[in-house]
């Protein structure tokens, strides 16, 4: 028996207890400061409590997540590639705020949050070859796929562009569905949230294409810049052409 063991032997249940929640939270202390690139930040990032805790996720300023700052970093230097009319779907606050002030012709939409529109994305309620950008982070992972990508291929211009991210596995061929996972617990053992219904794998560009969408482009979160930004690595958005 090691002398830590002796020692752990000797300590009441409670104690040992305190000092495992301490261990838990050193292990999750900031490792260093962060910049965030969409409202200038620097300092500290916050932990994100979700299905798994992550340090030094979320900007204490705006609330921007990774995937925001990977979008804001290029947005910074591609203005000219989103063009009005711009629709958002499912708006998080970071950005919605931000592309406001910026467009004139920019909406949003959303089936349960406040948005300009409610919009169902599997049947959008929008005549054909109406806008001119789509933003989509994170929306196809909990619909169904096929319905919304053709909707949102419908409703663009000929030209237009869909700005889109989900939850991509890289390391898998062939993305993961299964229909016999069907309640909330199921979901999120499986798929990560118990509102999501699918994993997706590197078969999401044939998705795409089968939808009509061309010129895929991809935007991944590599480098410096993970750690300045505090970026997941690897993480990626893509740029979709009509």
């Amino acid at each position: 028996m090691t002398i830590k063991q002796i020692i752990k032997g000797l300590l009441p249940a409670r104690v040992l207890a305190f000092k495992n929640k301490l261990d838990d939270l050193e292990r999750l202390a900031p490792l260093a400061d962060r910049c965030c690139p969409v409202c200038g930040y620097v300092g500290h990032f916050d932990i994100w409590f979700g299905p798994d805790i992550i340090r030094d996720n979320t900007c204490p300023r705006c609330d921007s997540h990774p995937r925001l700052r990977l979008f804001w970093l290029w947005f910074a230097g591609a203005r000219e590639k989103m063009v009005e009319p711009i629709l958002h779907f499912a708006p998080e606050r970071a950005l919605r705020e931000r592309l406001s002030a910026i467009y004139q012709d920019y909406r949003t939409a959303d089936l349960s949050h406040d948005a300009h529109l409610k919009l169902n994305i599997e049947a959008i309620d929008l005549p054909s070859e109406s806008v001119e950008t789509v933003i989509c982070n994170h929306v196809l992972e909990h619909v169904d796929d096929t319905k919304a990508m053709r909707e949102l291929h419908r409703i663009l211009r000929p030209g237009g562009r869909l700005i889109c991210s989900v939850p991509l596995i890289e390391g898998w061929s062939t993305t993961y569905e299964n229909d016999a996972v069907a309640s909330d617990a199921e979901r999120a053992l499986h798929f990560g949230q118990s509102d999501h219904v699918r994993f997706y794998g590197q078969d999401f560009r044939e998705r795409l294409r089968r939808a009509g969408f061309t010129g895929i482009d991809e935007i991944t979160a590599h480098g410096p810049e993970v750690v300045k930004y505090s970026l997941l690595r690897g993480e990626k958005f893509f740029l979709c052409a009509k």
